[in-house]
């Protein structure tokens, strides 16, 4: 018996808009951190944070790692 995984039952022209607006966030969390000043981390490691853990790095980075000053 086979079981259907994720990929089985999407089809890749699905995931085009969620792809799309991952990259679009993360390079709004850039733009942002290259304009703002920041708290508890420097920049160049917000940045890494930004990319490595979409999207959750960036929601991270707007709540509680940039300045709000």
């Amino acid at each position: 018996m086979r079981t259907l995984a994720f990929a089985d039952t999407v089809p890749t022209a699905a995931l085009i808009p969620f792809a799309v607006a991952a990259v679009g966030f993360v390079a709004y969390c850039l733009f942002d951190l290259s304009r703002s000043s920041v708290r508890y981390l420097p920049k160049w490691l917000w940045a890494i944070v930004c990319l490595v853990s979409i999207p959750f790095g960036g929601v991270v980075y707007l709540l509680i790692g940039r300045d709000h000053r």
